[in-house]
């Protein structure tokens, strides 16, 4: 499959030498080395949607309500590339592509998520092993409050409403959550940001989170599914 990685953030400085790049991330969780990236924050979007089969999307520390120059572009590649490839968000990706396709997203006043997070599953898809509720990496303040239309809430929490979308007019599924994230990066990512982003107790009660069962190669293994049955091999 012909996959590209929209690149949106990046890790710390510090913690991308020693846990790599996003798009690294990517092709590690999904087991696709030649996945081509582009860093959408210095302008980089493909020619056209139809160029690869399929796009992931990043997560980012910035806001999609937030003035940057690369926003409404990606935005406006998204909406282009619906029905022509299949999408996959990831955090911010989530977000933005709720607000390409006429969702709303907040900063929510609920304030951070972070640590292992557990969604139930709300709608069993093909593409799924099992109806099991998922625990997976949260980092996130921003949150999607009103679904696009087209798209319908299949995996939820009660902090987090709509925390993975599937499409229904298009091949695009979605997730607040970072199955991408290393239990080890997640955990050098929150005391990069402790005293900053989180108090001491909300670092330490993160970190210690991630001493339970991760669920993150097992959405992993739902995103590569969903992908081959979006995009069969030809």
């Amino acid at each position: 499959m012909k996959l590209a990685i929209l690149e949106t953030g990046a890790p710390p400085e510090g913690l991308e030498v020693t846990f790599g790049t996003y798009p690294d991330m990517f092709r590690a969780l999904l087991g696709t080395e030649t996945a081509t990236s582009f860093n959408v924050m210095a302008g980089e979007l493909p020619d056209r949607p139809e160029d690869f089969a399929a796009y992931v999307i990043t997560g980012s520390s910035a806001g999609v309500y937030e003035d940057h120059p690369w926003i409404e572009p990606l935005k406006a590649f998204l909406v282009s590339a619906r029905g022509k490839a299949a999408l996959v968000g990831v955090c911010f990706g989530h977000q933005i592509m709720a607000e390409a396709f006429g969702g709303q997203v907040v900063k929510s006043s609920k304030g951070w998520c972070v640590g292992l997070h557990g969604y139930e599953v709300q709608a069993l898809e093909p593409w799924m092993d099992s109806d099991r509720p998922i625990h997976v990496a949260a980092s996130h303040q921003d949150q999607v409050i009103k679904a696009p239309p087209g798209a319908r809430v299949i995996a939820s929490s009660a902090f987090t409403p709509f925390g993975m979308l599937a499409y229904d007019d298009q091949p695009a599924i979605s997730i607040q959550l970072h199955p991408e994230f290393d239990p080890a990066y997640a955990k050098a990512l929150i005391e990069a940001r402790r005293g900053s982003r989180y108090t001491d107790v909300q670092a330490d009660t993160a970190i210690a989170s991630y001493a339970g069962d991760n669920d993150a190669a097992r959405v992993g293994q739902w995103i590569k599914a969903f992908l081959a049955q979006a995009v069969p091999e030809t």
